[in-house]
């Protein structure tokens, strides 16, 4: 039996260095700024996502690094980011979005997370039009051989082909 090594992962295809060898494995897809009624009932909805720096923000830390993530917009063609004010920081997306559900104070997950949430009303979005799109998460490996025929059907099962 011989036994094949690749150097593979899967990452966001912004993330993805230029000398590796991209499939992409899934859709683009967005984040949500959510919060739940009654968290709107004490608080007046943010209108540009500068107004977060009032409100109570749910937050997430990365992993390896342990930074909390800064929420990233756009508007016409600009990017930037906001820290979002908040006492809670989670290492889970899960325990973000229930601090949001629980009224603890708004959040930034992704939008398919938070789809059904917000179609019967228990989370309200804000800030739609300043959430962009996110490049889909790709497999990726070293383009320095051939690849075997294994690892060629592994590629070709998980090659994300849209809806």
């Amino acid at each position: 039996v011989v036994e094949e090594r690749i150097d593979a992962g899967i990452r966001m295809g912004e993330f993805v260095s230029k000398d590796m060898i991209a499939v992409r494995i899934g859709p683009d897809w967005r984040l949500a700024v959510v919060g739940s009624p009654g968290y709107f009932e004490r608080h007046p909805p943010p209108q540009t996502p500068y107004d977060l720096t009032h409100h109570r923000c749910v937050n997430i830390r990365h992993r390896p690094s342990g930074s909390v993530y800064a929420w990233e917009f756009e508007k016409d063609g600009h990017a930037f980011t906001v820290k979002g004010e908040g006492q809670l920081i989670f290492n889970s997306i899960t325990h973000v979005l229930n601090g949001a559900l629980d009224g603890i104070g708004l959040s930034y997950v992704p939008e398919q997370l938070v789809a059904a949430h917000v179609a019967n009303g228990r989370l309200v979005r804000v800030l739609e039009d300043w959430c962009p799109s996110f490049e889909g998460f790709h497999l990726y490996y070293p383009n320095r051989r051939q690849s075997s025929p294994a690892f060629s059907a592994f590629v070709e099962a998980f090659r994300f082909r849209g809806l």
